[in-house]
């Protein structure tokens, strides 16, 4: 009488699986074991199962017998075209139940799921910090090691992962196949378009825990957390003055290097940085968009409008710590503290006399060309 449709008359001892045949608890319990019996004559990798084994072989043989319809990527077993086939159609029939978010594989499911349970089982061994899985690990590592394997055949730039490679591709071929519906302007990547839409939306769905500021991008709250805890990881190696951002490292690198890339078209006038251009270009435009709305008086920048409301609030927020006296601009105190360091860094080319303000200077120079 053979087995019934339901009767599973093998247990697995350790965990109480059940089996409706020997064989299949036999296999089975090379879990608990560890054993591996079949091994790969090539490369010596050791399997549980002669079917891992064989569909295994055919990475050396590169034998890739299933192949994609739509756009004839070519795959070593059949199980890969069909998780392949999810890109073309969409599919992403595993669902989390916690968030509903879909996937389009089990495997990534199963990742996903480790950021509810907050697992991180693989740790960094040079860094301690700890990933849901070992190929999370693995891509972590190459920035420890610099390691770059991904190589553009067209500059030679290289690469720590294949999908910034991709990405960087189109820098090559100008394609820009994302288009805003709103201004219609485009963009080469899906997350690029999304980050932008947020300018019409007002989103700003990163929000900062400490001050409640909020940003549009987590790059923003990333460096913005810089604030508070004061770190400066950007170091210039010239003077050894440190920076929040890498942005602001390669601006600063231009005062010792004296570029000035960015030039007024109207006066010719070099700057360091494409603010400064945008804000002396208000000179020739007269432009002054910024109103104090206690006298009305314009203004060509916020910042300058922000210092002159000071006037109105009488408001000094920069303080001398050493004879605690006030004031409503940074400079201004900066100008004071020379009368307590006693510093005169304005100096008379014609006489060496030296001078705490370029004013003070400036009437010195005078009684030379008396």
């Amino acid at each position: 009488m053979g087995i019934q449709k339901d009767e599973t008359p093998f247990k697995c001892e350790v965990c109480l699986k059940q089996f409706t045949r020997s064989k299949g608890l036999k296999i089975h319990l090379r879990i608990h074991t560890g054993e591996k019996p079949f091994k790969c004559k090539i490369c010596s990798r050791r399997f549980t199962k002669s079917g891992h084994l064989k569909r295994h072989f055919k990475i050396h043989t590169n034998e890739k017998p299933f192949k994609c319809k739509t756009c004839l990527k070519q795959f070593t077993r059949s199980d890969g075209l069909k998780r392949h086939l999810r890109i073309h159609t969409a599919e992403k029939p595993f669902e989390c139940e916690i968030y509903s978010k879909r996937f389009s594989q089990s495997g990534l499911l199963k990742n996903h799921f480790k950021v509810h349970t907050g697992e991180n089982p693989y740790k960094c061994k040079i860094c301690l910090k700890q990933f849901t899985e070992p190929a999370s690990v693995r891509y972590h590592l190459r920035i420890h090691t610099g390691e770059k394997p991904f190589k553009c055949e067209i500059c030679s730039k290289r690469f720590a992962y294949s999908s910034n490679l991709n990405q960087h591709l189109i820098v090559h071929t100008g394609e820009k196949p994302l288009k805003c519906e709103i201004c219609l302007k485009q963009f080469t990547r899906s997350s690029d378009l999304k980050r932008h839409f947020r300018v019409h939306t007002g989103e700003k769905p990163f929000k900062c825990e400490i001050c409640s500021k909020q940003f549009t991008q987590l790059r923003g709250l990333r460096q913005h957390l810089r604030v508070h805890t004061g770190e400066k990881p950007f170091k210039c190696e010239i003077c050894s003055k440190r920076f929040t951002e890498s942005g602001n490292l390669n601006t600063h690198l231009r005062i010792h290097t004296n570029e000035k890339p960015f030039k007024c078209k109207i006066c010719s006038k070099p700057f360091t940085q494409s603010g400064e251009l945008k804000r002396h270009f208000k000179i020739h435009t007269g432009e002054k968009p910024f109103k104090c709305k206690m006298c009305s008086k314009p203004f060509t920048h916020s910042d300058v409008l922000k210092i002159h409301l000071r006037i109105h609030t009488n408001e000094k927020p920069f303080k001398c710590k050493f004879c605690l006296k006030q004031f409503t601009q940074s400079g201004n105190l900066k100008k004071h503290f020379r009368v307590h360091t006693g510093e005169k860094p304005f100096q008379c080319e014609v006489c060496l006399k030296h001078f705490r303000r370029p004013g003070h200077l400036k009437r010195h120079l005078q009684t030379h060309t008396v």
